[in-house]
């Protein structure tokens, strides 16, 4: 039932949008598809709201705001170094057990992307680094690790496809917690209307290597648009999350997701 009324809600939002007017002087077009590449030269400050609920034996639910600011740098005239940062804020209730309640930061993920300025193909390349910035416990994971990031995509006609992976390993912290070694792989494919709605296909898989366990996510659809505040230009999404694995896993979840961006004069 919640399914369907996330639907509901993501299809009235995409068809206002398509009806809307261009934002920014017919700009909403090139807006939204700056948007749909992770690695753009478009300042952004993402504020994606992750809420999962039916978690394990106790029924728990888990919220987590995600802010990812996205700055970008001109180091020549054909390199860009696009930095991503991802903190999140989280709250969880009856996760670790029954009555029991965790809140506050957990661990950051900052990833540097070299990516050239003059290519067919969009990419990137460069470190990620998980930052034990986690407030309590249960909430990360006391290690600071390193590792590879790569991105790639193609953008044609209004569609964007692509993906994302990293991998990292933890290389200091805590003696008594767990090592990291884990990979992450985000494919995506998004299609873009010249009003700036669109809809995304956004699927993230992370394995856990010390532990060999698997984590799926299915966020689609995901129905987006643009719009003005003022003079300030705003992105919108939402979209239904589908859990697949692990065995124990929320039973369903809802990613919204609001986007100031501030483009480049």
């Amino acid at each position: 039932m919640l399914k369907s009324i996330f639907l509901l809600v993501g299809m009235l939002l995409f068809t206002l949008n398509i009806r809307a007017q261009d934002t920014d002087g017919g700009n909403a077009a090139e807006l939204a598809k700056k948007l749909a590449n992770p690695i753009a030269s478009l300042i952004s400050v993402p504020f994606q709201s992750n809420w999962d609920v039916g978690i394990g034996a106790h029924n728990g639910s888990k919220m987590v705001l995600n802010v990812q600011p996205v700055i970008p740098f001109t180091l020549t005239e054909n390199l860009n170094l696009i930095t991503r940062w991802i903190v999140p804020i989280v709250s969880q209730y009856d996760v670790t057990g029954e009555n029991t309640s965790q809140a506050g930061l957990g661990d950051a993920v900052l990833t540097g992307f070299f990516s050239p300025s003059k290519s067919d193909l969009t990419w990137g390349v460069g470190p990620a680094f998980l930052v034990p910035t986690a407030t309590d416990q249960f909430l990360g994971t006391e290690k600071f690790g390193v590792g590879p990031s790569v991105v790639a995509l193609k953008q044609t006609n209004g569609w964007t496809i692509g993906g994302l992976a990293n991998h990292l390993i933890s290389v200091a912290g805590d003696e008594n917690r767990g090592e990291v070694n884990a990979t992450f792989i985000n494919p995506f494919v998004a299609y873009n209307w010249k009003s700036g709605a669109g809809i995304t296909f956004n699927l993230e898989y992370t394995h856990d290597w010390e532990n060999d366990v698997d984590v799926l996510v299915l966020n689609f659809p995901t129905f987006s648009g643009i719009t003005k505040f003022g003079k300030q230009l705003m992105s919108f999404g939402i979209s239904p999350r589908f859990h697949f694995a692990p065995d124990v896993r929320p039973a369903y979840g809802l990613r919204a997701a609001v986007i100031p961006v501030f483009p480049k004069k």
